[in-house]
């Protein structure tokens, strides 16, 4: 239960239309009204500088901000994922580029006083993070077949020890979609809880008709100021940090033709009968 005025207030999920279907809830939430204007305005500001064909030859303020996105998630998605043509690494940039947009413009909305910042929910980022783990799980199978289980089994590894790093690596590599959503969920909330602690005793300080609590109150007001634009750097660093896992995890299910050689070179020495490891360079 949250109390009035608690730090943890400005998180809670209020039902905007309610709609229920037998046991099922399906209301309209303060939530979905943030992730519904954030698309509507990500829309909105692709439609106005792509319209008539194309953006001008001058680009002014806009239209420089959707080139700079769009540039800056193209240069990330060639040089974190590497080995593949420019044609199949193009299949994978709008994803990642709607991802990148989609999580900047919802933390970039949650810093404006009295809104909702979608990406403060566990269950919000866990499930967008979940989601494309499991996509690119789906595209490592689909590019390496049953290869791309070679990851679980480093090359080298003694025999007894093959179970005991195959459940570990198992584990590490389920453990990669949960700490995507936790990351992105705990600096956020925390980001943001500290700047509405510190906002009220700033503002408690500053109610108090003293001159003495006035002169104090410019410390914690000068922290506030600072933590803002601290909390407003950290809301575009995570939307990168997001990305740029994306794109590695993405590159680790596609690229695993080091990884391949290595594997099918162990089954080829054991398989032989004779061959002497050590002779074998």
């Amino acid at each position: 239960m949250i109390t009035p005025n608690s730090p943890l207030e400005q998180f809670a999920i209020l039902p905007l239309i309610p709609m229920n279907i037998g046991n099922l809830y399906f209301s309209f939430t303060n939530p979905s009204l943030s992730m519904l204007l954030t698309i509507c305005f990500v829309l909105l500001l692709v439609h106005e500088v792509t319209k008539n064909g194309g953006g001008n030859l001058v680009p002014n303020a806009w239209q420089s901000l959707v080139e700079l996105i769009h540039d800056f998630v193209l240069n990330l998605v060639n040089e974190q994922i590497g080995g593949l043509s420019g044609n199949v690494k193009q299949k994978f940039f709008p994803c990642i580029l709607v991802t990148f947009t989609f999580l900047l413009f919802c933390n970039l909305q949650g810093m404006i006083p009295y809104s909702f910042t979608v990406t403060s929910h566990f269950l919000i980022t866990l499930g967008l993070s979940f989601s494309i783990f499991i996509g690119i799980t789906i595209v490592g199978f689909q590019r390496n077949g049953l290869h791309f289980l070679s990851f679980l089994l480093p090359a080298g590894v003694p025999l007894p020890l093959a179970p005991f790093l195959v459940l570990l690596e198992l584990i590490s590599y389920c453990f990669r979609a949960l700490s995507l959503g936790i990351r992105l969920f705990a600096n956020m909330m925390a980001g943001h809880s500290l700047v509405k602690i510190l906002s009220g005793f700033a503002w408690t300080m500053l109610c108090m008709n003293d001159l003495l609590y006035f002169i104090g109150d410019l410390g914690p007001l000068f922290i506030v100021i600072a933590l803002t634009g601290l909390e407003l750097g950290v809301a575009i660093l995570q939307a990168y940090v997001f990305t740029i896992l994306i794109c590695i995890y993405l590159n680790d299910a596609t690229n695993l033709h080091q990884r391949r050689m290595k594997f099918d070179f162990i089954i080829e020495q054991k398989r032989a009968p004779g061959n002497n490891p050590r002779q074998i360079q």
